[in-house]
């Protein structure tokens, strides 16, 4: 059984490597072929996994590169996870919202509740491209 040491299913490795909640969810990245193994786009998770090999795939907002340093042999704790692999990819800082505080049309004392159907209007007036925008 040399062959099972050396390479293991790619869409088994992200999952004990805790990059997927579900093997399911791993195989279908690999298979929307938005997913490269040493450069080169892949389709089929079926394919080995060996150390060594980068991986390049977007996992929700982030473009993730990693490089394989171990196959592990159970999906084990995000510790024990975190050793399986080498993060390439620069760290991205957090996006920030353009503004911290809301407008000063939108301000409101705390405890005053809810805004009346009078003030929404004045609001929505006010913002560019909401539905209640009538002019």
């Amino acid at each position: 059984m040399s062959g099972s040491d050396t390479s293991l299913r790619l869409d088994k490795w992200l999952w004990y490597a805790r990059f997927f909640k579900t093997r399911a969810m791993a195989t279908r990245v690999i298979a929307s072929g938005r997913f490269r193994l040493d450069g080169e786009v892949m389709s089929k998770p079926h394919r080995a996994a060996k150390i060594g090999h980068t991986l390049t795939f977007a996992q929700g907002s982030n473009i993730r590169v990693i490089k394989i340093l171990a196959l592990g042999g159970r999906r084990g704790p995000a510790s024990e996870a975190t050793s399986l692999y080498e993060d390439l990819a620069p760290p991205q800082a957090k996006r920030r919202r353009k503004t911290e505080h809301p407008p000063d049309f939108e301000a409101r004392e705390k405890g005053a509740g809810r805004p009346t159907k009078r003030e929404r209007r004045h609001i929505a007036r006010l913002k560019p491209g909401l539905c209640g925008d009538i002019n």
